[in-house]
């Protein structure tokens, strides 16, 4: 008869005693359990004694821990087993076979710990603040802690000053994991702490592991509120930042970059752009471009996600001016606009318009405004009240005539020398191509919290978005040519021109230079060979026996796809826990046992890539697991309480509910890429069928490649529609050989 389910039988240790293995009953209170575990023992006092996890994070058990009205809970978002509920009840979370310790009481070591940080032996001191630094990751702990005011110990260490290096380290490290769990506000620091921390970032000789935490403190200060935003720009200059990220310590050069991140996040878009104005200055750009792009040691994870939102806060300036639309009584565009014609134009006229009557030049204005590419041509402003690209699309057109002059009076007087029909319209074109830009880096669009794809080549160059336009709209004009373009082929050329910028930048080029020279050797021609593949392809797979000959292969593929996927997840993937203050550098692995039986998960340092099976503490067994949350559906999406969803996370999130549907395991997938493989081993291992877009991609790449293995012979010959007659049987079988009588 198998045991109740409320009942598990575990083992529990103490240094010095012989293991016990209990049935725990569940339902049983802790305390009595507690009692029956120290008289086995024959311990006194059961109420200063608590059961501890032995494995991964040593959390302790509890009957169940609320959060303070303050912060919902779960507070990080990743990897947090959390009841639906709004509380955690970690005793319903041990499972058979789950070893425990019999420990001190939370209460008891807070004590404990509490007066050995205050002690005069320096050795104790140091112990008791590397042990706090590992139990403040437990939350009821901390609880204890900072009820006893021992936050404010901790303010005093620091505030004195007097310890350095590792019993600092120590120090800092307690109280980043204090801070954590949001029971205190950052808002409540003194100034002395706060000006005691920013000493560490801007003081020469600090010990390397101190002033990365320092970095880690200030950059969680940031969000929290204008007040400590501005504390902290003022104190930590821009200078001593870009100091840190030339150093050679990956690990301080990552919190220097995470700090930089923080403060322009949090900066108005004055503060920011004169941020970026500022690390322009200082060639921010290229430095990052050469020593950590280019660096002889791999780009890790975060650092690869900080380089993406530095890159899209920088696009991002160009918002403003995007959305802005052109002011018809504005006299600095109106000079903006007279620039334009009077750098194409002026240097052929020989006669100085100021001889003219106010009629003939503005006659002459609007012919040559005509000639540019304006569709209204005596009133050139109203072409740019579209916004977007609003006022973008002249800054770039200004850009281009002014750093490029021979280029641009080449295009134009090009097109002006053409039949009327077959001129390239340079304003038009360029109005259409800055949007066209703009959709493709996605210029206004909220950073995504998890992405990590930037382009190397933004960081090769100050004036990314401007230059690159002045290379595409050249190829608006070498393109138009190779097509033999008219007026109506406008959209056409266009929508060839955006397919070759987005193939050339899905090879993510390394420089201008070389996506200029890769974008022009993608003419229309290989456009046009490109499209006729894909066309041919299409056509050859939507013959009827071709069709029919798909359908008996998806089974078999499918099949493939599945255990793809399932392989997939027994190599397992590295997850980031992200809070509401976009802290990215606690990770956690999640891995498939070989028998498919059991999900294996538990946090990982920073490096680890591959850990193995037995490291990783947490376990789910498949059978437990009941369903698949996605995205809006997902609990630590519903509980995000700060903003508005960033749709980026959306897309990426999912939950597995488990054990009675009581538990959710809560993932943020790294790319879309990891989501798609994810939800579909999840949805294997549950029993129901594949969902996401990548499985039909798979499956159209393997049913292609099957197709043509299977087609070859058939190379050049039409395949009928309809399979050609069945003749009618022999009117008798007489040819037939009687294989019954042996040769003699």
């Amino acid at each position: 008869m198998p045991p109740p389910k409320d009942v598990v039988k575990i083992a529990i240790q103490m240094v010095g005693a012989i293991p016990q293995l209990i049935d725990l009953q569940q339902t049983k209170p802790l305390a009595s359990v507690l009692k029956d575990v120290c008289d086995a023992w024959s311990l006194p006092n059961a109420e200063h004694y608590a059961l501890q996890y032995t494995d991964g994070p040593q959390t302790y058990i509890t009957e169940s821990v609320r959060r303070p009205p303050t912060s919902p809970w779960p507070h990080r978002h990743g990897a947090h087993r959390s009841p639906i509920p709004f509380s955690l009840q970690n005793r319903g979370e041990i499972k058979n076979g789950s070893i425990l310790r019999l420990t001190t009481s939370p209460d008891q070591e807070a004590e404990r710990l509490y007066s050995g940080i205050q002690s005069n032996n320096s050795d104790v001191k140091t112990d008791s603040l590397k042990k706090l630094a590992s139990l403040s990751q437990d939350v009821t702990f901390a609880q204890e802690f900072i009820n006893r005011n021992g936050l404010k110990k901790i303010f005093c260490i620091v505030e004195e000053g007097n310890d350095t290096g590792e019993m600092l380290a120590h120090t800092l490290k307690a109280f980043m994991e204090l801070m954590e769990h949001d029971f205190v506000s950052w808002e409540t620091l003194s100034a002395a702490f706060i000006k005691k921390i920013v000493s560490y970032v801007n003081m020469n000789g600090v010990d390397a592991s101190v002033q990365q935490l320092a970095l880690s403190i200030l950059e969680n200060m940031v969000p929290t509120s204008r007040v400590l935003f501005e504390l902290v720009k003022k104190e930590v200059t821009l200078d001593r930042l870009l100091t840190h990220l030339q150093v050679t310590n990956a690990q301080l050069q990552l919190k220097a970059m995470a700090l930089l991140i923080a403060l322009l996040l949090a900066a108005t878009d004055a503060e920011r752009r004169e941020m970026m104005d500022y690390l322009r200055e200082k060639n921010i750009r290229q430095f990052i471009h050469k020593n950590i792009i280019h660096s002889s040691e791999p780009l890790a994870d975060e650092m690869a996600h900080y380089l993406y939102v530095l890159q899209s806060v920088s696009l991002n300036l160009c918002e403003r001016r995007m959305r802005t639309s052109v002011d018809p009584y504005s006299q600095e565009q109106r000079e903006l606009l007279q620039s334009l014609r009077q750098t194409a134009f002026e240097s052929e006229s020989e006669a100085p318009t100021s001889n003219f009557s106010t009629e003939r030049r503005r006659s002459l204005c609007a012919k040559e405004f005509r000639k540019l590419g304006f569709v209204n041509n005596s009133n050139p402003a109203e072409d740019l009240r579209r916004a977007p690209p609003g006022l973008l699309a002249l800054d770039n057109m200004v850009y281009f005539s002014r750093h490029t002059p021979n280029a641009y009076s080449r295009f134009v007087l090009e097109n002006s020398s053409r039949e009327d029909k077959h001129e390239c319209p340079f304003a038009r074109s360029s109005i259409q191509l800055t949007l066209i830009l703009c959709e493709i880096l996605h210029v206004g669009e909220p950073c995504s919290e998890t992405a990590q794809a930037f382009y190397p080549m933004f960081f090769g160059q100050d004036h990314f978005f401007e230059e690159l336009f002045c290379i595409c709209i050249q190829l608006v004009n070498k393109t138009w040519k190779e097509m033999r373009a008219t007026q109506e082929d406008f959209d056409k050329v266009l929508q060839v021109v955006r397919e070759q910028i987005t193939r050339t930048l899905s090879l993510k080029p390394t420089s201008l230079e070389l996506f200029k020279t890769r974008v022009n050797a993608l003419n229309y021609s290989e456009i046009l060979k490109l499209r006729q593949t894909e066309r041919l392809h299409q056509e050859e797979t939507l013959a009827v026996p071709v069709l029919e000959l798909r359908e008996r292969l998806k089974p078999e593929l499918l099949e493939l796809i599945r255990q793809q996927r399932l392989l997939h997840l027994c190599e397992g993937t590295l997850f980031r826990k992200i809070s509401s203050r976009r802290r990215q550098d606690k990770l956690w692995y999640c891995r498939l046992s070989p028998n498919h039986k059991v999900l294996h998960y538990g946090d990982v340092e920073e490096g680890v890539n591959s850990p193995p099976i037995e490291s990783l503490p947490e376990k789910i067994p498949v059978v437990d697991m009941k369903m698949l949350l996605v995205g809006k559906e997902c609990p630590h999406t519903k509980e995000k309480s700060s903003g508005k969803q960033n749709k980026d996370v959306l897309e990426l999130a999912f939950s597995i509910v488990y054990d009675m549907e009581e538990y959710c395991l809560n993932f943020i997938a790294p790319t879309r890429y990891e989501f798609c493989l994810w939800t579909d081993g999840l949805n294997v291992l549950l029993g129901k069928e594949m969902t996401s877009e990548r499985t039909q991609t798979d499956l159209d790449v393997l049913l292609s490649m099957e197709l043509k293995l299977r087609l070859l012979d058939l190379e050049n010959i039409s395949i009928p529609d309809t399979p050609p007659p069945i003749p009618k049987p022999p009117s008798n079988l007489n040819f037939c050989y009687d294989f019954s009588h042996a040769e003699q």
